[in-house]
């Protein structure tokens, strides 16, 4: 099995002609799985994630040459991938005209529509406790919890300070032990 090329490897092979379109498959096959659950848990339905994570990646073509390196790629893939997310939600948002509590229950509403679904779970309870979250929130909980990312990879993902950050985890926190414990 070859090993896998570190990311300023794949960079520089990116921005070579001639081997451009693999160093770009290498990076999708390298983060692909992590970017497509960071999505998922945003946006729930496995079709929407797709959707998502393709545009991401189209945006990642596109946009891959002017990479300057400033942090890390990973960084950067979930900077945009945090930003597709909640682009999509958005325009959910938009398209539906229903009131925002109308909007939590659709979401919940997915998440029980699972097959596997099963409210006395605790895992379960998390999931539905997580979306009811405001955006913002949920990403900052996704990114620590799910991802254990440092507030300091954080800080640079969503373009906010690492005390905005660790105050709007603790409300996250706050509000899905609130939901936990109450329902």
């Amino acid at each position: 099995m070859a090993q896998q090329k570190d990311d300023s490897e794949l960079l520089q092979e990116f921005n070579n002609d001639a081997t451009k379109e693999r160093a770009f498959t290498a990076i999708l096959k390298k983060y692909q799985e992590k970017l497509y659950w960071h999505i998922r848990r945003m946006v729930v339905e496995h079709e929407d994630a797709n959707d998502v994570l393709q545009n991401m990646f189209v945006k990642v073509w596109k946009g891959l040459a002017n990479f300057r390196e400033d942090s890390q790629l990973y960084t950067w893939l979930y900077r945009i991938a945090t930003n597709e997310s909640l682009t999509f939600l958005d325009q959910q948002k938009r398209r539906a005209v229903i009131s925002m509590s109308d909007e939590d229950t659709g979401m919940s509403n997915k998440l029980k529509a699972d097959s596997n679904f099963d409210g006395n779970k605790l895992e379960w309870k998390l999931q539905l406790a997580v979306q009811r979250l405001p955006e913002k929130q949920k990403a900052v909980f996704n990114l620590r919890y799910y991802d254990e990312m440092p507030y300091t990879e954080m800080s640079r993902v969503l373009e906010t300070s690492e005390g905005a950050l660790k105050a709007s985890y603790h409300h996250a926190v706050k509000k899905i032990e609130d939901y936990i414990l109450n329902n």
